[in-house]
């Protein structure tokens, strides 16, 4: 049986977060020529954690960055995991890509419909609204294709109800 630590819990952060602060490192590597040392962004409830980058890399009309998952005390099987993001140009809008360990939806009734990368509403607003901040900041179109990936994620998803 596993015991609460003594003390306050060890705050840590959703994928969908670091999945943010990788979309935000990776296009602010696409426009300005250079990856930040760290990214800041704004969670739902106003809290703006600092997440330093563990992952770059670029090419001609892409960037990827990734950040290292740390869930804090919470039993998360994703603790660890690398959550990357690549962006490039694209048109359209926003437009979300299921890269290397990221499901796609297969039944309909969740709010994603069937064929689209299994990434929640919320994480997808709010990496929508860091690509609309760093458009605007930068004179960029908002039109990004976002690719997010978890290297080892079909094994990590085993071990979750995905396979259920």
């Amino acid at each position: 049986m596993s015991r609460k630590p003594q003390g306050e819990l060890r705050r840590g952060w959703t994928t969908g977060a670091c999945a943010t602060a990788a979309v935000k490192a990776a296009l602010t590597r696409l426009w300005t020529g250079a990856f930040p040392a760290e990214v800041t962004i704004t969670l739902p409830r106003g809290e703006t954690p600092c997440f330093p980058l563990a992952h770059r890399d670029s090419g001609p009309g892409w960037a990827e960055a990734g950040i290292t998952k740390d869930a804090g005390d919470d039993p998360d099987v994703t603790h660890g995991a690398l959550i990357l993001a690549r962006v490039a140009a694209s048109s359209g809008g926003v437009v979300f890509r299921a890269g290397e360990g990221v499901g796609t939806v297969t039944k309909p009734g969740l709010p994603i419909a069937p064929g689209e990368p299994a990434i929640n509403p919320v994480p997808r607003e709010m990496m929508t609204c860091a690509v609309a901040e760093l458009a605007a900041a930068h004179g960029q179109p908002p039109d990004i294709e976002i690719t997010i990936s978890v290297p080892g994620g079909a094994e990590i998803a085993q071990k979750t109800w995905n396979p259920r």
